[in-house]
């Protein structure tokens, strides 16, 4: 039998007022979905509508200037201001987003980050941004930090918390937040572990959580699930992926049969918005797994299904209908049709579609309502 945490309760409860206050017509209206490819060589964004087929329509205009080695996208909630992190030689760029998908920068962009920005991402409100910094090794044998920010929801200017940046392991890669926005945990891919943070819901602020938790070798991707319960990560140097359960207070502690067999060079990892599965990105393509009571992973009959060269990230529309993974060895996008009932993926027709010089992260949001 399953057990729900108080914190499990608090996501229903909120999410349960979320929707008796919505009007009647909210639930039938479905906005636009776009997607956004971090291009890590050809320094650009690569922008695109999703068709109700899931198909892949490049946005005029694409693909958009970023900065140097652009690694990671995030959009936040309201779909109206999207954030890409820029290794070189550490920034954050900041851009509006039409309905369309068009990308514009946002004033005062790119916004100053330490050295090495590897990945970014918001909180669930909107209203906080996280960018992970390698520090001043980024061999991977020095101490990283996770520089954080205030959104302006007016404007989308991104101004330091204070007490920014906060340190973390070797060389962070990856960063995921829990649906309350209470804790945040960091994937470290030089040090092998992940690192949980309690976020002052007020400004923002990081306060590290007990001490780090050994996961696999070099994760460099970490997801929440839904419901708040678990956490796992993609370790490339091992294979396979780490499974966490998360305890009341933030911590974390191994679920039993971890860590679950993956594909060579496991890269990326995301949970659909159901709660039932995960898909993995890696080497031979993509691998879906089932996710049980306990918070263990069973691989779903199918799997792997074939992607492009050198997979690299991947991302679940917000109607858990189409996958995209990011390939950088065949520069292009390849799009799967989603059954979310028992996890299995078939290709869309026309995939792959065309992206950018080493695709090297990926973003799925609805459009804004409001420019």
């Amino acid at each position: 039998m399953k057990l729900f945490t108080h914190k499990t309760f608090l996501v229903a409860a909120v999410l349960g007022v979320i929707l008796g206050t919505l009007p009647t017509h909210a639930a039938t209206r479905r906005r636009a979905e776009l997607a956004f490819v971090a291009n890590q060589s050809s320094n650009n964004v690569s922008a695109y509508q999703i068709k109700p087929n899931g198909r892949l329509l490049a946005v005029p205009g694409s693909p958009f200037s970023a900065g140097g080695s652009p690694n990671s996208v995030t959009v936040v909630p309201s779909g109206r201001f999207a954030y890409v992190a820029d290794v070189i030689p550490g920034s954050v760029s900041g851009f509006s987003v039409t309905k369309s998908g068009v990308l514009t920068p946002i004033p005062g962009s790119p916004f100053a980050a330490p050295t090495g920005t590897a990945f970014v991402t918001n909180d669930p409100s909107g209203r906080f941004l996280y960018a992970l910094n390698c520090g001043a090794n980024c061999s991977g044998s020095g101490p990283g930090n996770i520089a954080a920010y205030t959104i302006d929801q007016q404007t989308g200017a991104l101004t330091p918390i204070s007490g920014s940046p906060f340190a973390t392991g070797q060389w962070p890669y990856s960063l995921a937040i829990d649906p309350t926005g209470h804790f945040a945990y960091v994937a470290n891919a030089g040090s092998g572990d992940v690192y949980s943070f309690h976020i002052d819901s007020q400004t923002g602020a990081l306060a590290q959580i007990g001490l780090p938790v050994p996961a696999g070798t070099r994760p460099l991707s970490v997801v929440v699930d839904p419901w708040g319960q678990y956490v796992y990560t993609a370790n490339t140097g091992s294979s396979d992926v780490s499974a966490f359960s998360i305890n009341f207070d933030g911590s974390l502690s191994s679920v039993a049969g971890s860590p679950f067999a993956a594909g060579s060079f496991t890269a990326g990892i995301v949970a659909s918005n159901n709660g039932k599965f995960v898909v993995v990105d890696a080497g031979p393509g993509a691998y879906v797994y089932s996710i049980d009571t306990s918070g263990a992973l069973h691989l779903v009959l199918g799997s792997p299904v074939a992607a492009g060269l050198g997979p690299n990230g991947v991302s679940i529309d917000s109607t858990d209908s189409f996958v995209y993974i990011e390939n950088g060895g065949s520069k292009d996008v390849s799009a799967y049709h989603f059954n979310h009932g028992n996890g299995k993926l078939t290709p869309v027709t026309g995939s792959p579609f065309p992206a950018g010089t080493f695709a090297a992260g990926i973003a799925t949001a609805p459009a804004p309502i409001h420019e």
